[in-house]
């Protein structure tokens, strides 16, 4: 660790009741199914998102992060800080609702909950999980590494009111699984996370919010109850997703926190098809579930007062795969040893410190789902998923034999119309190589998801690659 580095996280320090300690907090905000085309502070001309904005304005904006096109494979990705090639979740699987004996198996994969736990932070989780089946594992939760935690379960097969995710939610606790009448999902995972900070504000704390928000179904939310449509409804979810990001920036300021909290918000992917948003004078459909980059390229800010630059963008090169390195080494920690991660310590981008990070290319796999439900387990239907890498500013497209077919240069081709495959200028050709050469360091047949099958449940339910039941 440099000397910068070790000034700055001296000084994040807090005295209270005589405890004081050096580890900055870190609040990690993940939205669910949303684009750059509906933030304002990127862009967005059809909404206004006045909280996120004023995070970007006072801190530091990425514009290169790559996460993966649906949701599953995104949330494992930075739960293990591998990519889906290594951990096997290539395709979106709903645990609660399809079972199999499938679930994120912390035993054998990485786990960002331990890594933190390790490095001496109290925790907590928010929001929506859906990759483990409460019913089967009730407390996975502390067993992973989280003290605390505030759950949607998902969609639980055969329980009909696990269907809830905001009005009414369905919500599991350490007290068990219950609906809530009359509250609503989010508000009440950001109610959990204020009281968390309340408790535990002087120790270090890692708090991680996977907000249900704004992903289907459309409904009205608690400012705005008498939405109408889906483009308002989806309007209106969004500003509530912004509404709750102001509610626990001014939470730590109340706490008198914020100057020693980072703060990361972003997304799980693209929005979804459904809908199109103006970005910077561009019509730009929802790329949920597309290698586009609608659908990988997602919102970043980080936020820090005082710590973080503000009012910066960083073209460096991040991936989800990066928060287990970063977040730990920010908090002295480690990954643990026995296991290979695909994510880099991108500390110092994320700081502000470099204006480039340890990546020459990222990575994003696969867009439509093509798992399946065998006597193996969960499967992927393909051997090698399509991929696309891509540095600042060019991005190569690979398909599922592992032949590179595309190359498109994202800043003359933002709607990535061309092909430049067969061009001979040198800044091509150099692209070319950087791109290429990683697809000889991938595995020749991307590994199906890893975990200990549990035991057979009445509920489980019969998933083909052509079922197509992932959509719902």
């Amino acid at each position: 660790m440099n000397l910068l580095r070790t000034s700055l996280l001296a000084t994040l320090a807090l005295t209270a009741s005589g405890a004081t300690h050096t580890k900055p907090n870190i609040l990690f905000i993940m939205l669910d199914d949303l684009g750059k085309e509906w933030i304002s502070s990127y862009g967005a001309e059809d909404i206004k998102t006045p909280h996120v904005d004023r995070l970007a304005e006072t801190g530091l904006r990425f514009d290169n992060f790559y996460v993966m096109p649906q949701c599953t494979p995104t949330r494992l990705t930075f739960l293990t800080g591998q990519y889906p090639f290594r951990h096997g979740w290539v395709n979106h699987w709903d645990v609660p609702r399809w079972g199999g004996g499938a679930h994120y198996d912390f035993k054998r994969n990485p786990c960002i909950a331990q890594a933190m736990k390790k490095a001496g932070y109290r925790t907590a989780v928010a929001g929506k999980w859906q990759i483990n089946d409460f019913r089967v594992q009730p407390e996975v939760m502390n067993e992973m590494g989280f003290d605390e935690y505030c759950m949607w379960t998902g969609f639980e097969a055969k329980n009909p009111p696990s269907a809830e995710r905001y009005w009414d939610p369905y919500v599991h606790t350490k007290e068990g699984s219950e609906t809530l009448k009359g509250q609503y999902g989010d508000e009440v995972f950001t109610d959990f996370l204020i009281e968390f900070m309340k408790k535990h504000k002087a120790e270090p704390m890692f708090l991680y919010f996977p907000m249900c928000l704004p992903h289907g179904p459309l409904v009205s939310t608690p400012t705005e109850p008498e939405v109408n449509g889906n483009l308002n409804r989806h309007k209106a979810m969004v500003r509530y997703a912004d509404e709750l990001t102001g509610r626990l920036v001014t939470a730590l300021d109340e706490l008198k926190i914020r100057d020693r909290t980072i703060i990361v918000w972003t997304t799980d992917n693209g929005t979804s098809s459904g809908f199109t948003g103006t970005l910077q004078g561009r019509k730009v459909r929802g790329g949920k579930a597309s290698t586009r980059e609608a659908g990988v390229c997602v919102p970043m800010i980080v936020n820090c007062p005082g710590r973080i630059p503000a009012g910066k963008r960083s073209q460096a090169l991040m991936t989800i795969a990066d928060f287990l390195p970063t977040f730990a080494a920010i908090g002295g920690g480690s990954p643990a040893d026995e296991f290979t991660f695909d994510g880099k310590d991108c500390s110092k981008a994320l700081l502000g410190e470099s204006e480039t990070s340890p990546h020459s290319w990222i990575l994003a796999m696969g867009g439509k789902n093509q798992a399946k439900l065998t006597d193996k387990g969960v499967e992927n239907a393909y051997v090698y998923r399509d991929r696309v890498l891509r540095t600042e500013r060019f991005k190569l497209f690979v398909n599922t034999s592992g032949k590179p077919v595309r190359l498109v240069d994202l800043v003359n081709d933002p709607e990535e119309k061309g092909n430049l495959m067969d061009s001979k200028e040198p800044e091509v050709l150099e692209a070319l190589k950087i791109l290429t050469g990683p697809l000889t360091q991938f595995p020749e047949r991307d590994s199906d998801p890893v975990y200990s099958p549990l035991p057979a449940q009445a509920w489980d339910v019969k998933v083909t690659a052509k079922s197509q039941a992932w959509k719902k």
